[in-house]
């Protein structure tokens, strides 16, 4: 286990998003670009994930240093602020200082490559999905017991791709097969070890169109409503499948290459991002698709092909994780029409499946790059390796994450580009990792095998005072 902090830090279980070792230093030019505020995604950041004004004009003064945490939390036993509880910003700059850096703890080992990892909306349930065929769900709440172990049918290579329903009653699961196979978990509540218990029904995304021609879906996610299913596929297209109806209501020639990845930009499922290897990162407004035919926008940065993208959840920003060995931010509002587009330099010898990324191609640049920031230091390399924005409830969504090549977990300070944590473990590829949305808990699952989890300092449970924090929120809630 490698931690890159002081003893101080290690000691205290805080980190402040800083550190004096050189290698964890942000770019200059990412510092001159988000801390001038020019931007408002810095300015949204501060305001999500800082203390109340309240708090910063009594215990700064007239002094502009960082508000204490510790002081914060004697403030509120005092009731300082005079508001009777900690406001949601109060919530995240206390939580946000407890990063999960500490452990880790094995939660499983398998003798295949674990491929997507990811916990529930609420937390409470976590699933991770191997090469040989098997899907586990785990019980968070009862120490991660195995409360499901399905067994996918007619999957071909590995499953490449899951996502639980909003009421997590159904999972979906993907392979290099058109069929996508849905099952009724019901909550999970029901053990099911033996995988007799499921019934996998299976959704055909293919059409008479393709002549019995078969791809692969790459990427897949619910709705937040749990009524459709968008998917990436390796025959450039995107399709949202309406499992009301149980058939597709929509597929788009949207890319020149595979679609890795696609999502949904927020709640109302009107707008996807997708994200191909023709380097290209896409917005689609179905509401004006079926009349213009094309993508809303398009985002040009990366110099090759985009492995995976998150939203930010409101509809406006997003990120990508690219083979170019970087993850990009961006603002939908500074995407390009669908007139050109600039491909950028290519080196088409390069395999990102078997070679190391070449040193002459670190340096380069896209002259019409469109991204608010880039940040680096992770490697992208044999798979389609996924990056995230931490969870909103106990961060304010102030950092970014990513599994790594290199067998690490980096976590990026969104703002400043400085690499807050790099968390060492695995023998192999990181391809997937997830930040529990309540509490400073990461789970990383690795091509080794291992599903493994990290915490903040004491481990296994959440600091106390945050704890006691959370609980005295609620009451007041």
């Amino acid at each position: 286990m490698g931690y890159a902090f002081s003893k101080l830090e290690m000691d205290s279980g805080l980190l402040d998003g800083s550190s004096s070792n050189d290698e964890f230093s942000g770019s200059p030019r990412l510092n001159r670009q988000l801390h001038s505020l020019d931007h408002d995604i810095a300015q949204l950041t501060k305001l999500q994930s800082g203390p109340h004004e309240s708090f910063s004009r009594i215990l700064q003064g007239k002094r502009k240093y960082p508000v204490s945490t510790v002081k914060m939390l004697a403030g509120r036993e005092t009731n300082l602020s005079k508001r009777g509880r900690f406001s949601s910003g109060d919530c995240r700059h206390v939580l946000s200082k407890y990063l999960p850096v500490n452990g880790p703890w094995v939660v499983d080992q398998m003798s295949t490559r674990a491929y997507v990892s990811q916990f529930s909306a609420d937390g409470s349930l976590f699933m991770a999905a191997f090469q040989g065929s098997q899907i586990r769900i785990y019980d968070v709440e009862r120490g991660w017991k195995v409360q499901k172990n399905i067994v996918a049918r007619s999957f071909r290579w590995t499953i490449t791709d899951t996502s639980l329903s909003p009421d997590q009653k159904h999972l979906v699961y993907a392979s290099m097969s058109p069929i996508v196979h849905i099952v009724n978990v019901g909550y999970a509540a029901k053990e099911s070890l033996a995988n007799v218990t499921e019934i996998h029904e299976g959704l055909d995304f293919s059409s008479p169109d393709d002549g019995g021609y078969s791809f692969g879906i790459f990427s897949l996610k619910f709705s937040t409503d749990g009524r459709e299913i968008v998917a990436g596929s390796s025959d450039e297209d995107i399709y949202v499948y309406d499992l009301e109806a149980k058939k597709l209501s929509l597929r788009i020639s949207a890319h020149a290459s595979d679609v890795n990845t696609v999502c949904f930009a927020d709640e109302t499922g009107h707008l996807i991002y997708s994200g191909s290897d023709d380097n290209f990162c896409k917005v689609w407004d179905r509401r004006c698709f079926r009349v213009k035919g094309r993508p809303a926008g398009v985002l040009m940065g990366h110099l090759e092909g985009v492995t995976f993208i998150d939203s930010r959840g409101d509809g406006r920003y997003l990120i990508s994780n690219g083979k170019d060995q970087a993850i990009k931010l961006w603002d939908i509002r500074k995407m390009s029409s669908n007139a050109t587009y600039y491909r950028g330099h290519r080196n088409s010898e390069w395999d990102y499946r078997w070679m190391d990324y070449p040193s002459q191609a670190r340096d380069l640049k896209h002259p019409y790059d469109q991204s608010v920031a880039t940040y680096k230091g992770h490697s992208v390399l044999r798979t389609l390796i996924r990056c995230y924005f931490s969870p909103e409830y106990s961060t304010g969504q102030k950092y970014i994450y990513t599994g790594s090549h290199d067998s690490r977990i980096y976590i990026y300070d969104l703002v400043t580009g400085a690499h807050v944590a790099k968390l060492k473990h695995h023998k192999s590829t990181v391809r997937d990792c997830s930040w529990h949305p309540s509490y400073p808990m990461l789970v990383s699952s690795s091509w080794d095998g291992d599903i493994v989890k990290w915490e903040s300092r004491g481990g296994r449970e959440v600091p106390p005072r945050a704890n006691k924090e959370i609980l005295r929120r609620t009451h007041f809630y």
